[in-house]
């Protein structure tokens, strides 16, 4: 069993609808309508939303945007926002400490899970974005709040979004353990064991999970990348940087082109996701940057051994479909 790897709307439309409404100029070009049509093909449930300039004023292109789907970690840029605005008001800094043991310790940290000791919390932070660690994941949401990370979700509006409690937490619940109970380290062992608490539940459910709408995550990257929800310019160039270090953007993203966001995944008991929302900003000398904003997201059911097929599909769609809008628009 594998959990979290590293790794005009027409939302409604079929696909042979939705090819057939896209723009002129995105009509002339079949390479972007072969890279929409094999992402749509792709067995399982899906959804994506392409804005070109703010707000997709330039082109905006969508496939059931309005879905709410498993998105993973992707929910942890919400995390990361939140610290960078506590530290912006005093209440936390990049350079303060946190210990990092079987205390927190949870499944799936490719960068802490052997680690005893301190580490400052830039590098968590870093950690959680680019490895997407669920150790320092839990460090970080600990160290804001869950609620306040829930209170910045309903302020502005992206009821989509569900952030659990922790990951550790979550992790308990799917393998059965009551709502809220946290299995602690002992816990994530047993369920590596394939041992459970319980009769196991879905990834998709409305208690502990990571779901949300690539309308939402859209709006959001769009929103902070353009410096909405901090109130100074290096924490926005923070953010970022941080954000940059994605490593699901090199596989996707064109070469040479800058690129932002947080990707997500999981493999449960049959079931598998992939998403990727962020943005990338094209441009050439002395033309004013523009920012493309996407989210793809992919759900389905399936065997574990069919996982790197899948990957490697979904991930070659979204890269052609990034690289067409790249020579559209750039």
């Amino acid at each position: 069993m594998s959990i979290f790897h590293r790794r005009a709307l027409l939302g409604g439309l079929p696909a042979a609808g939705l090819l057939a409404a896209l723009p002129a100029a995105a009509e002339a070009r079949p390479g972007l309508r072969a890279a929409i049509a094999h992402f749509v093909a792709l067995e399982g449930s899906k959804s994506f939303r392409i804005d070109v300039g703010e707000n997709g004023r330039i082109f905006r292109q969508s496939y059931k945007a309005v879905r709410p789907m498993f998105i993973g970690s992707a929910v942890k840029t919400f995390i990361l926002t939140r610290y960078l605005q506590e530290v912006e008001r005093g209440n936390r800094t990049l350079d303060e400490r946190f210990t990092v043991d079987d205390r927190v310790r949870s499944l799936s940290s490719p960068v802490l899970e052997q680690m005893h000791g301190q580490l400052p919390a830039r590098s968590v932070l870093e950690a959680m974005i680019t490895h997407s660690d669920n150790t320092a994941t839990d460090i970080a949401l600990e160290a804001v709040g869950v609620a306040t990370v829930r209170a910045f979700l309903r302020e502005h509006r992206y009821a989509s979004v569900l952030v659990p409690d922790s990951t550790r937490v979550m992790f308990s619940y799917l393998a059965g353990a009551p709502d809220g109970v946290d299995k602690g380290w002992k816990g994530m062992e047993q369920i590596m064991e394939g041992r459970f608490f319980g009769e196991p539940r879905p990834a998709i459910n409305p208690v502990q999970s990571m779901m949300g709408t690539a309308n939402d995550l859209v709006t959001y990257y769009g929103r902070a990348l353009g410096g909405e929800y901090f109130a100074r310019p290096g924490t926005l160039t923070e953010f970022r940087r941080i954000q940059a270090m994605a490593s699901a953007l090199a596989p996707t993203v064109p070469p040479g082109v800058a690129a932002y966001g947080k990707g997500g995944s999981i493999d449960w008991q049959g079931f598998h996701a992939f998403c990727l929302p962020g943005q990338m900003v094209l441009g050439r000398a002395g033309i004013t940057p523009l920012p493309v904003t996407f989210c793809f997201t992919y759900n389905w059911h399936g065997p574990d051994e069919g996982v790197p097929a899948a990957f490697a599909a979904y991930t070659e769609s979204v890269a052609a479909i990034l690289a067409e809008v790249t020579r559209l628009f750039g």
